[in-house]
């Protein structure tokens, strides 16, 4: 905290104030790069250019004022919930012009203007006047260093500023009522200016209503002004002390009404955001005396030039010489975008576990495009394609990884195609490309000994791929396909993620992550598939809410359907819930073992900085309408059962090629679902009474959940 000002006698508290930290962001070093380059050349003439603050940050980050890539478009929005600064660039052509420049005689400048547009009420119509700033920079573009020194024009008051009433909280002089009127008027005042943050205000408030209108309104707004209170967008995080653009503000009334000013109060409006909920509390309101500045007198003194970090008065250099290719840029873009949801929104995130997760898909149609560019969005760095099919003139407009061009020629391979995308859209993305299938079972593989052994391969490689990373994507169209990566994942413990389509519904799932190679998962509750309160090693697997064993579901069907015939919009829905559910389950301590939460837990304190941590989630478009069910895993399950996973794991190919090439009763003799299902119909002839038809009886299915 720097007061940069004198205090008189001991226990004449004198206010002080919290300066600005300079932000310069790497996006802003470039884009001065190419104007360098392409615009300014060798004019050294003063530019125009624009940052902002912002007054929700946590307890303890500096007072930052933040320059960025569209700090050059003066005109352009600045970010919701900040309060745009203009200032002015001085760019110098050499190391020696920068040194040299008088930044004495810049300062005085800058605050002459600033005290003109006090003097003259343009400060009044317009208090951007107030938050004006400086930046003197050298761009040594061999090297890519970059000199600067920051300047915040402040003018002082003589003798200093009197505290009356000593900095304190809001929430301590304010009631939760009084507190969401002030937030109701702040907000209604912003709507009033089509902006997101007022950066100064006037307010009156009783113990039941605030009132607030802009400083232009003094005149009409107060009528006696023995009771003032003067709002101000403060971006500082001190509890005692108010950020630095207070301070121009306080020049601007002592010198337009000080004479009639009484104890002024001071509110320090500061927003954040707290894991998702808005919180107002922690504003700073006192109290202080102003003295009189008289009008037509000389320019105050001023002050405002940045410490280094050495904490002298000195220019600052950043080496940009690493991270100045373009590649480099946009991954620091991708980054800091994730980090500012962290810093704002949600601080326990943590976002490594998310960049760093190896992510297989397995498919590279609807679902998968829009599960890659989601996961691209949460920084994911490395994603694996498998799929065998090419692209089709009916695929750019749903799968938004390809063009037209793609279609071309019979169409370029979806795996291959896909990561060249990727790398366009993203070159830092670790993508690669298998153009392979999966056996399946129904699907015989033994017509000839090439044959079995190319089937023999690809399993090799999907164990391999399913070995390297860490969750696997089941993005595929038919329900066998997803069988043989249910069984691996099951075996080497690796989330799955599992989406699949429906007309007008979906349904994402996690599948049970096996605590043990062979786990006793507790059986279905006859009548009832939805529980609560089910750890991560006993949830279900796609197949578990199913008693019968997948087979080939494309033959004999016409093509409408053997396609994936879905809304257009459903793959996307899907797919980002696929993708959001596997962040989710990364933020939780127990990972894949969490407690799965259900549509009961939405009114509870969720388990994550995220939120929930749902087994399944289904969702009903037409409806709009999402439930999320948790079911035990089924011990009769045909993919996911210990003695199917004891099965592959003693006789690995073998026992995967008699499932490939036999019917589906092999696998439900296996199980166990042979026996279940001559069980079950014994059941419903013995329930036949005797003088009833056969004919009357109905056909359950009491220990599944229908696959949508």
């Amino acid at each position: 905290v720097a007061a940069n000002e004198a205090t008189s006698s001991a226990g004449d508290l004198k206010l002080q104030f919290a300066p600005f930290s300079s932000a310069l962001e790497a996006g802003f070093w470039h884009q001065l790069t190419q104007k360098k380059l392409n615009d300014y050349r060798l004019d050294e003439s003063p530019k125009c250019i624009k940052g902002y603050y912002y007054n929700g940050d946590p307890v303890g980050l500096p007072t930052r004022l933040t320059l960025e890539f569209s700090a050059f478009d003066v005109d352009g929005p600045t970010p919701a919930h900040c309060c745009p600064a203009v200032g002015t660039l001085y760019n110098t052509n050499t190391l020696d012009a920068f040194k040299t420049t008088d930044k004495k005689a810049l300062l005085e400048k800058e605050a002459k203007e600033i005290w003109e547009a006090i003097q003259s009420g343009a400060a009044l119509k317009d208090p951007s006047h107030l938050c004006r700033f400086i930046l003197l920079t050298f761009a040594d573009l061999k090297k890519y260093h970059f000199y600067y020194w920051f300047c915040f024009p402040a003018l002082c008051f003589p003798e200093g500023i009197k505290i009356v009433q000593q900095p304190t909280v809001l929430e301590q002089v304010f009631s939760a009522k009084q507190i969401a009127a002030l937030q109701e008027a702040y907000d209604g005042l912003c709507i009033k200016r089509g902006i997101t943050a007022v950066p100064y205000f006037l307010m009156k408030h009783t113990n039941d209503a605030v009132q607030m209108a802009l400083i232009e309104d003094w005149d009409t707004f107060f009528t006696d002004t023995k009771k003032v209170t003067v709002g101000v967008y403060d971006p500082c995080t001190l509890s005692q002390h108010p950020g630095w653009p207070l301070r121009n503000l306080l020049v601007l009334l002592a010198n337009q009404w000080g004479s009639k000013l009484g104890t002024v109060e001071l509110l320090c409006f500061r927003d954040r955001t707290l894991q998702g909920r808005r919180s107002i509390q922690h504003s700073v309101i006192l109290q202080v005396k102003l003295p009189e500045l008289r009008k037509n007198s000389v320019c105050p003194k001023s002050v405002g030039w940045e410490k280094n970090p050495k904490g002298a008065m000195g220019p600052r250099m950043v080496n940009l010489s690493e991270c100045m290719d373009p590649k480099r840029l946009a991954e620091s873009s991708v980054d800091l975008n994730l980090k500012l949801m962290r810093w704002r929104l949600v601080p326990s995130l943590d976002l490594d576990k998310v960049v760093n997760t190896k992510c297989l898909l397995l498919g590279a149609g609807t679902l998968g495009c829009n599960v890659a560019r989601t996961l691209m969005g949460w920084g994911v760095r490395h994603i694996t394609f498998v799929d065998n099919a090419k692209i089709s003139y009916s695929n750019p407009v749903r799968q938004p990884l390809y063009e037209f061009e793609d279609c071309l020629g019979g169409g370029k391979s979806k795996a291959t195609a896909a990561v060249d995308r990727l790398t366009k859209i993203f070159p830092g993305v670790n993508a690669e490309g298998y153009n392979m299938s999966i056996p399946m079972p129904g699907h015989p593989v033994n017509f000839s000994q090439a044959t079995l052994s190319q089937a023999q391969r690809d399993v090799e490689q999907l164990e391999k791929l399913i070995s390297e990373h860490d969750v696997v994507f089941l993005l595929m169209d038919t329900r066998e396909s997803r069988w043989l990566p249910t069984v691996i994942a099951a075996s080497k413990r690796k989330l799955v993620v599992n989406a699949a389509l429906g007309f007008d519904t979906f349904v994402v799932m996690r599948h049970g992550l096996k605590k043990t190679l062979v786990t006793t998962s507790a059986p279905l509750v006859p009548g009832s598939s939805l529980f609560s309160n089910i750890p991560g090693h006993k949830l279900g697997c796609y197949f578990c809410n199913d008693v019968v064993a997948p087979g080939d579901s494309t033959r004999d069907r016409t093509l409408d359907q053997q396609c994936t015939v879905s809304r257009p919009g459903l793959a996307m829905i899907a797919g980002a819930l696929a993708v959001e559910m596997m962040v989710s389950i990364l933020q939780h301590s127990e990972g894949g073992y969490a407690v799965a939460s259900s549509s009961d837990d939405r009114m509870n304190e969720p388990p994550t900085s995220l939120g929930l941590v749902p087994h399944q989630i289904r969702g009903f478009l037409s409806r709009f309408d999402n439930v999320l069910p948790a079911s035990l895993a089924f011990d009769k399950c045909t993919a996911c059962s210990p003695i199917v996973l004891d099965h592959y794991e003693r006789e690995g190919f073998n026992f995967l090629s008699k499932v490939f090439n036999s019917s589906h009763s092999f696998l439900e003799d296996l199980t166990g679902l042979t026996l279940l299902h001559q069980e079950t119909q014994a059941a419903e002839v013995n329930h036949i009474p005797s003088n009833t038809s056969a004919q009357t009886s109905t056909h359950t299915e009491p220990f599944c959940t229908k696959r949508l």
